[in-house]
């Protein structure tokens, strides 16, 4: 290696500087701070491109300086910045030659791509594109995108091996994401309020996460009506995930995004030990094993949302005996191992 080039420069949205929890930017830091602690934090050099298009004139020299110092380049773009990060980095890597890898986030390329033939010839030249499930490594390969891996999302957390399993009182849910509507927290409340008119005290439901900036009307409004046994617990930093989910019995997961990718609230989950009751998404099977590590049911199906709370209710045992497989399928999603792969590429 030429003297002053480090092992591999990492561009992507950090938020340095801010606590910031969405899934985009927790994936960023992980993967950087796995890449510092595998190849020595000296070897990695990171890039921001936080400040959406603000941010843009100031890209082309983020790139320059990344491919000029590494000898690998990662990114990992949204969707807005998939269309200037790819076409950029590959025409400035016409006069360095590094190797470029695509760390993708989600499940929405393919469908992206679907109509962007220039983009995926772009692509083609890449040294590897790194899939978070299979839905997605299938529908980039039917494209004629052959470069392609899995490496699923990841976090490095600590384990909660020591959780205590609970099989009576009221049954304690969650849901840890973005709070949105289209992640079905509207949902998720009215199955917790039917169960309760049911029978009372049956469930109780905490809503952690941030609102999203859009939302924030639709949010104040909800909150207005919001029925008994349901709360809002605020935002939580993304390293103290399993502490403050490990208290639960389930997490709740109804998203109404078909195509999610590998949600970190998943890995939070089985990380603390939760089930997850999940709608059944595009990539559901690639990390809830129904019956097992979680309950699914029909993608936008209110009604199997809440006869999967009633399993739920009444099965505890089985709910508990899904903790401990829980706390064994997080150890796949631990850096060294979801990012195996594409740790050996880069060294390689």
């Amino acid at each position: 290696m030429k003297k002053g080039i480090k092992k591999v420069g990492v561009l992507g949205h950090f938020g340095f500087g801010r606590n910031m929890t969405d899934g985009q930017t927790v994936k960023t830091l992980t993967f950087a701070k796995a890449l510092q602690e595998r190849c020595g934090e000296n070897e990695v050099l990171c890039a921001d491109t936080h400040g959406g298009v603000k941010a843009l004139p100031k890209l082309p020299f983020q790139v320059i300086k990344l491919l000029k110092k590494t000898n690998n380049v990662v990114i990992l773009p949204a969707q807005r910045g998939v269309r200037v990060i790819v076409p950029l980095l590959a025409f400035f890597n016409r006069f360095f030659r590094r190797r470029l890898h695509y760390c993708v986030v989600g499940g929405w390329l393919p469908r992206l791509l679907a109509d962007k033939q220039r983009l995926v010839r772009t692509l083609k030249c890449f040294d590897g594109l790194y899939a978070e499930t299979s839905a997605v490594r299938r529908g980039l390969k039917e494209l004629g995108l052959q470069n392609v891996w899995m490496a699923p999302n990841c976090k490095q957390l600590r384990i909660a091996h020591d959780k205590l399993k609970k099989t009576d009182g009221t049954l304690r849910l969650c849901t840890f994401s973005r709070v949105m509507k289209e992640k079905g927290i509207q949902e998720a409340a009215d199955a917790v309020a039917r169960l309760n008119s049911a029978c009372p005290n049956a469930a109780a439901l905490d809503i952690y996460g941030a609102v999203a900036p859009a939302q924030t009307e639709w949010f104040a409004a909800f909150q207005k009506h919001m029925p008994e046994g349901v709360r809002y617990c605020g935002a939580v930093s993304y390293d103290k995930s399993v502490e403050t989910l490990a208290p639960y019995d389930a997490l709740l997961f109804p998203t109404r995004f078909f195509t999610e990718g590998i949600p970190g609230t998943v890995i939070d989950a089985y990380a603390a030990g939760l089930p997850v009751i999940a709608a059944k998404w595009e990539s559901f099977s690639d990390i809830i094993e129904d019956g097992v590590t979680g309950i699914g049911y029909g993608f936008d199906d209110e009604e199997g949302l809440y006869q999967a709370l009633v399993y739920a209710l009444e099965n505890r045992k089985a709910l508990a005996a899904m903790q401990q497989a829980c706390l064994k399928k997080a150890e796949d999603y631990l850096p060294k191992n979801a990012l195996a792969t594409l740790f050996e590429r880069i060294e390689n």
